[in-house]
Order: C-alpha cells, then sequence, then structure tokens
C-alpha cells in the first residue's frame, strides 16, 4: 500500500470515529479525569505520609522508600504490556479492570501490617494504575472530535496537575484526624464512582484480533526493571558488582526484546511507532522534559528545607505554585495546542521552565518567599505548555489502531523520565557535597533547554520531510 493509501485510509478511520458530543462527551471525560486523579492523586499522597507509615509499620525510613518504588516499578514494567492488552481487549474495559484493581489493592494497603505486606500491596495498585494510565489518552483520543482534540489533552493534563497539588493537602487532612490506613480507604468511594461512570459512559473503542505477545511482556519486564533496580543502585552507590550485574542483564534483555519486536505490525515494545519522526522526536522530549522536572521537584525541597532554612509546611506550599501554574495555564493551552503545532508550543514551554530553573538557581542567598514564588509559577507555567502539544503529537502520529500503544508510550515518557531524573538528583547530591542542589538545578535547566532543542527539530526535520512529498 502506498503512503497516501495509507494516509487516506487513517483519515478515513479518524472521521469514522471523531468522538463524541454534548452530554455523552462529559460523562466520558469524566470517567478518564476521576480515573486518572485516582491514581495520581494516591500517589502523592503516600509521597507525603511516609514518615508516618513507616513509624506505624516498624521500619526506617530508608526501607519505607520500597512503598514508593514498588507503586512505580510496577506501573513502568507494565504499561507497554498493558497499552497492547487495550488495543486487543478495548481500552474501556481495559480503564474498568484498572479501577478494580486499584480499589482491591488499597483495601489491602490499608490492611497491611509489614512492610513486605505494604509493598506487594502497592505493587498491585502500581499495576491497577498503569492499566489507566495506559489508556486514558487513548480513551481521549476516541472522546474529543480530532479539531479539538488538545483541549481534552489539556484537560487530562490539568486532572494530573490537580492530583499532584491536592495530594499533600488531602494527606495533612486525613492524618490530622486518623490514621494513615484511612489515606487508602477512602480510594473507596472515588474508585466506586470512577467505576460506575466507566462502565456506563465510557466509549467502546475499536480493537485488533492479534495473539497477545506474553514471551515479549515478560522481556520488558525484565529489562525495564533490571534497568531501572541497576541504575538506582549505580546511583546510591550501592554494590557495584550488583549494580553492573543487573545493568547488563537489563541491556541484553532489552537487545533480545529490539531483536523479537523488527517487523512486528504490532508490536510491544512499539518500535514501528519509534520508527516515525514525529513520534521518536515527540518522545525524546517528553522524556528529557521529565528529567528536566525531576531535577527541581527532587532537590529544591532539601534546598528550601536546608540550604533556606524554610519548615516542611512551608516547603510543601512554597512547591504549590508548580502545580498551580501547570492547571492555570491549562484552559489557554488546550486552545492553543488546537491552532498551533508542538514544535513552536512545546519548545516555547520547556526554555520558559528552564529559565525559571535558572532564575531558582541565580536567587539571592537570603530569597523572600515570593522570590522564590513566582520563580517556580514560571517554571510551572513553562512546563504546562509544554506537555499538552507533545502528547498530542505523540498521540495523533500514530495510526488509529496503534492508539493504546501510543497512550502507552506516552505514559513510558513520563515515567522514565521521572525515574531517570530522580536517579541523577541522587548522583549529583552524593558527588557534589557543596552545592549539589544548586548543581541540580542548573542540571534541570539544562536539560530543559536540551529538551527544547529536540522539540524545535520538528520545524527543520519534519518541515524537510514533508517538502520531499
Amino acid at each position: 500500500m502506498s503512503q497516501s493509501a495509507i494516509m487516506a485510509h487513517q483519515s478515513a478511520d479518524d472521521s469514522a470515529h471523531d468522538g463524541l458530543f454534548g452530554g455523552a462527551r462529559n460523562r466520558a471525560m469524566f470517567a478518564v479525569a476521576m480515573s486518572v486523579l485516582l491514581s495520581v492523586l494516591d500517589y502523592a499522597i503516600v509521597n507525603v505520609a511516609l514518615p508516618s507509615i513507616a513509624t506505624s509499620i516498624h521500619t526506617s525510613n530508608a526501607a519505607a522508600i520500597w512503598v514508593i518504588n514498588a507503586y512505580q516499578l510496577a506501573s513502568v514494567i507494565s504499561l507497554l504490556p498493558l497499552a497492547a492488552m487495550g488495543d486487543r481487549v478495548g481500552h474501556a474495559r481495559m480503564c474498568s479492570v484498572g479501577l478494580i484493581l486499584f480499589v482491591v489493592a488499597s483495601v489491602l494497603c490499608a490492611m497491611s501490617k509489614t512492610l513486605p505486606e505494604l509493598a506487594a500491596a502497592r505493587g498491585l495498585q502500581g499495576f491497577g494504575g498503569a492499566c489507566i494510565m495506559s489508556v486514558n489518552a487513548a480513551l481521549v483520543r476516541f472522546i474529543y472530535p480530532a479539531k479539538i482534540l488538545g483541549r481534552g489533552i489539556a484537560l487530562n493534563g490539568i486532572v494530573v496537575a490537580a492530583g499532584v497539588a491536592l495530594g499533600p493537602t488531602v494527606a495533612a487532612g486525613v492524618l490530622a484526624v486518623t490514621t494513615w490506613p484511612w489515606l487508602f480507604l477512602i480510594n473507596l468511594p472515588l474508585g466506586g464512582a470512577a467505576l460506575y461512570f466507566a462502565l456506563t459512559a465510557l466509549p467502546k473503542t475499536p480493537t485488533i484480533g492479534s495473539r497477545f505477545d506474553y514471551l515479549s511482556s515478560l522481556l520488558i519486564a525484565l529489562s525495564f526493571g533490571a534497568l531501572i533496580i541497576g541504575g538506582d543502585s549505580f546511583a546510591h552507590a550501592a554494590s557495584l558488582t550488583m549494580s553492573l550485574s543487573l545493568l547488563g542483564f537489563g541491556s541484553l534483555c532489552l537487545l533480545v526484546l529490539v531483536a523479537r519486536q523488527r517487523g512486528r505490525t504490532d508490536p510491544l515494545l512499539p518500535t514501528d511507532l519509534l520508527a516515525r519522526l514525529g513520534f521518536s522526536i515527540a518522545f525524546l522530549t517528553g522524556f528529557f522534559g521529565f528529567v528536566a522536572s525531576n531535577f527541581f521537584i527532587i532537590s529544591m525541597p532539601f534546598n528550601l528545607m536546608g540550604g533556606l532554612g524554610r519548615s516542611a509546611v512551608q516547603t510543601g506550599l512554597l512547591m504549590t505554585p508548580w502545580p498551580v501554574a501547570i492547571m492555570a495555564v491549562g484552559p489557554l493551552v488546550g486552545r492553543l495546542t488546537d491552532r498551533y503545532p508542538a514544535a513552536l508550543l512545546s519548545s516555547f514551554g520547556l526554555c520558559v521552565t528552564a529559565t525559571g530553573f535558572l532564575l531558582l538557581r541565580l536567587m539571592p542567598a537570603h530569597p523572600t518567599d515570593l522570590d522564590i514564588i513566582w520563580r517556580i509559577a514560571l517554571a510551572g507555567a513553562g512546563f504546562g505548555f509544554f506537555q499538552p502539544p507533545n502528547n498530542k503529537a505523540m498521540i495523533t502520529t500514530a495510526p488509529l489502531h496503534r492508539t493504546g500503544s501510543a497512550s502507552g508510550m506516552i505514559s513510558v515518557a513520563r515515567l522514565l523520565g521521572q525515574t531517570v531524573g530522580g536517579m541523577l538528583v541522587a548522583l549529583t547530591l552524593g558527588l557534589v557535597l557543596h552545592g549539589g542542589t544548586a548543581t541540580c538545578l542548573t542540571l534541570g535547566a539544562a536539560t530543559g533547554f536540551f529538551a527544547a532543542s529536540i522539540s524545535a527539530s520538528r520545524f527543520v526535520l519534519l518541515g524537510k520531510r514533508h517538502s520531499k512529498h
């Protein structure tokens, strides 16, 4: 089939599934928003409550990190297989399954008495969250007409930012009146409401009939898991032999996986999508954008408390302008995303974010709260401009029947970027004994500008490709 015929076929598919309208669209988007909020909010809540949990289950703060790591690791290794499964069973069904698993796991978390029990329950919760996050962007593509898809993707981003912003407040409120298990039990009514709307309002999406590749799923889990654990071990200066062994094993599994995926029409590791220049540029832009953000998000609280003498409560409040600014610019960005290319908006947003990090690095020695707030808000606003257009570029570059895998790769770019960013922060703070947090901000700004340059390359590379056709 010729390139023009393929494009015509894809255009026909898009018009045949050109979104929902009126109340149907609102109810379906509410289901997606509730599901995503549940997943993001719970992750943010546990971050804040970790010291209380560690004390209650009689474990150290260092060991308690596995309450977070178990969730994130389970999510990363399962995102792509679950996205592929969503293409086969339907995105709405995958979202509903994820909500059920998430609620059941929340009950198990609340009942846990030891660290292994809680970590296992959190792993199951991460698996349920991955079911949701692997298909949420795909569902938005089928809920919104193509001409206003950017608004739907921007709304999705606002929900994620709202979950991040509300997490500390909800955690503080719950812990002020009761114990930490209720942080998980509040998921029951929220999850029940989300499940009702998911079952009754989400659109039925087309499925593919090919057999699921279980061996490739195992290779994805082994490669991603070994690389992440090995990289984290290396960043925290653990056993060098173990770190290198895990990194080598993970790399070997990844090479076998790539060789196995080549030539397949619907690979679990979407080599077919990554071969598309527009998709691969958007993926790399997203990955490095989130690496840059974690240089700031993880290191800044250490700077505020250790270097600038702010209390834990003050630090939480001073970090709030980041998600609030993302939410504030969301409606505007949604409309702009439907009018202007990602090469323009995402590049602009990343440059603004990097400038914000640089301004934080160059703050006076004794800044006022206002000095800190407006710089963080500027960086957050830039990040709000970067995400929706870049996510739209990823989801619309993929053929309609590969929407699930494209949706999964959006979450993979985010989670891998955050994970690698966290490792680099740990490595930087370990190597730079004096001024480590300032170095992190410098590296965050440099990475942000680098991501902006990758995004801007779309002007040249995709422009040349279009001119040839």
